[in-house]
């Protein structure tokens, strides 16, 4: 039982598989938060740019 142990804790066949899955999450973490950040952002700037349009007169003619 030990020596089957050992042999498993000696095996890096998986360990590049778990590097790249942690990369990954990584990624795709930092990605929602600067789309999250974008999108709120974004919509702050487009209220304050409907709000300057709806101040503005139109005169006409």
């Amino acid at each position: 039982m030990t020596n089957l142990f050992k042999a498993f804790a000696k095996s890096e066949s998986g360990a590049v598989t778990v590097d790249w899955v942690v990369l990954t999450a990584g990624i795709v973490g930092l990605s929602i938060g600067v789309i999250y950040s974008l999108a709120s952002s974004s919509s702050n700037v487009a209220s304050n740019i409907s709000e300057q349009v709806a101040e503005i007169e139109v005169i006409s003619d």
